[in-house]
Formats: C-alpha cells, structure tokens, sequence
C-alpha cells in the first residue's frame, strides 16, 4: 500500500512537470512520501518549536503526533473533542477547534484541557475549524457550519459563519470578519500585519490588514480559489488546500501546484527540525515533501 501511494506521488510529481529547479520551492530531488496511513481524515498540521507535527484524525476522535526526532507517528491524544484545526502557540500548548463540543480548547503538556472559547453571546459557535495565533496571543478563528453525524443538534445557532476573535489577556470574543460564505482555512504573515481567510463556500481566498488592536481592516480579493487549510513560507508565498496543493507569490500569481494522490487535501504545514518539510493532511494520510524553503509561525 505504501508503495503503491509512493509511486503514484512520484509520478503525479513527474507527470505534471514539478522541477524543483523551476520554482525554488521544493528541495533538490525531493519528492512526496507517505509518511503514515490508515486514519479515518486526517486534519490540522500544526509544529512545534521542535518541529514536531500534530494533527488530528477527526472521525476517529484523536491527535496524534509525527516526532521529528524518530520520525514515527503515534496517537498523543484520545479522545479529543474532534479536534479539528491546531495551533501550537508560544509557550508550547496545543490549541484546537474542538468541534465536538462547539469550544476552542488549549491543551497543557499533561494532556489536560482548558475552554478558552465556548459560545458567543450565549451561543454555542457552528464548530470552530480552523486557527492562527498572533504575537500578542490573541487566536483568530474560522466557525463555519458542517453538519456533523456525531452531533445531536441539526441547524445553526448562530445563523452567520464567521471569523472570531479571542483577545490575550481579557479574553473576549468578538467578530473579527463577516460577509463570508463559508469560512475555513485562516493564516496570518510572519510579522503579524495580515491575515489570510479562505471563503471555501464561495471560492475566494481574502488578505486582510490588521490593526494594532487586532482588527481586522482593507479586505481585498487575494485569490479566485478557496481553501481548506492554508499555510505560508518565509518568502510569503500562500499554501492553499483542495485538489493537491497550489502555491501563490506573495502578488497571488499561481507559481506551483503539488498533485497528491488522494481525493482532497485538507490541511498543510511545514515541520521538522529545520521547518523545511512540507507535511500534507489528505483524506486517511500524512505526506511529506523536503522543501528549499522554511515554514513561518508567527
């Protein structure tokens, strides 16, 4: 089985044209390897200082973790809220969208969990989904609706699909973005002045500046594509999700597209020691790509 997926990344790789040498992206003879398979949907990448990798099984109810240092995937947490999107913030807690219960959760080093969000204005969120932590600790994230088999309730409490935010130290929620579709994949840049926001349910991938008190201001049009997950490199280029992988300059000009052999892409990161390997959540696998490039956390 492995070597089947092995063979067909290669050949997706070779048939549609990805020189390394064309696009300085992906490191010199690298090529896609599943690293693991056999979940249910494999979701979330997010890496820590180390360059581990978590990221979630949702239908299965777990985390699990790819160790940079032995290279081996093993469960981390079980159950897990159906934790979807995770980020690891700066003092090495795991954050997740627990859409089981409609919270955002942050996950201590002994596996316990904290609610940090739980409703807005007394309503439970549609299920958290995606997230991006700012400098100063403040968490933006996505809350679209995707009607669940797991959950008892069967239409919206909170009839729009929005961007939040939760703010450091006072921890209030408020919305950040609104006029959206259906948002999903989130993002921000490196040195904190803009955020990306993937509008799946209408194809659009948004840049918003944001302001020193963390709103969120000058939308424009980035992209005429949606996305699932989305990360970005240290140049600013933009990873969106969906067929494979299509990489965006930092203008929005399509630069590379990376076939996967899956049906869809979820969710993408970059992780390892260096931050150089590219790691891709699609459908009941991990994959890895070596890349010339580092990944950028905040």
């Amino acid at each position: 089985m492995k070597m089947n997926r092995n063979f067909a990344a290669l050949l997706l790789l070779l048939l549609v044209g990805c020189n390394p040498s064309d696009h300085g992206l992906i490191a010199n003879d690298g090529s896609l390897t599943l690293v693991a398979d056999g979940f249910q949907f494999t979701e979330g990448p997010a890496s820590d200082s180390l360059g581990n990798v978590y990221f979630t099984d949702q239908p299965n109810n777990r985390i699990l973790k790819w160790d940079s240092s032995t290279g081996k995937v093993s469960v981390y947490l079980e159950p897990a809220g159906r934790a979807n999107g995770l980020y690891v913030d700066r003092q090495g807690h795991l954050v997740a969208a627990a859409d089981e219960v409609f919270q955002l959760w942050k996950i201590d080093r002994n596996k316990q969990h904290e609610i940090l969000a739980a409703d807005f204005e007394g309503r439970k969120f549609n299920g958290p989904n995606d997230l991006w932590i700012d400098k100063q600790g403040g968490i933006y994230f996505t809350d679209p609706y995707y009607q669940r088999p797991y959950w008892d309730r069967t239409e919206k409490e909170i009839e729009q699909e929005r961007v939040y935010y939760l703010s450091p130290g006072k921890k209030e929620i408020r919305v950040a973005a609104d006029n959206l579709v259906q948002p999903n994949g989130i993002i921000g840049s490196a040195d904190g002045t803009t955020l990306y926001i993937a509008d799946i349910g209408d194809s659009k991938t948004y840049a918003y500046e944001i302001a020193e008190n963390g709103e969120l201001v000058n939308r424009r049009l980035f992209a005429g594509m949606g996305s699932d997950g989305m990360t970005l490199d240290e140049h600013g280029n933009l990873y969106l999700t969906g067929d494979g992988v299509t990489v965006l300059d930092a203008s929005g000009k399509k630069i590379l597209h990376i076939p996967v052999p899956e049906e869809w892409t979820a969710n993408v990161t970059f992780g390892g020691k260096d931050q150089k390997t590219l790691f891709i959540t699609a459908m009941d696998a991990l994959y890895s790509l070596p890349m010339k490039v580092k990944g950028t956390r905040f």
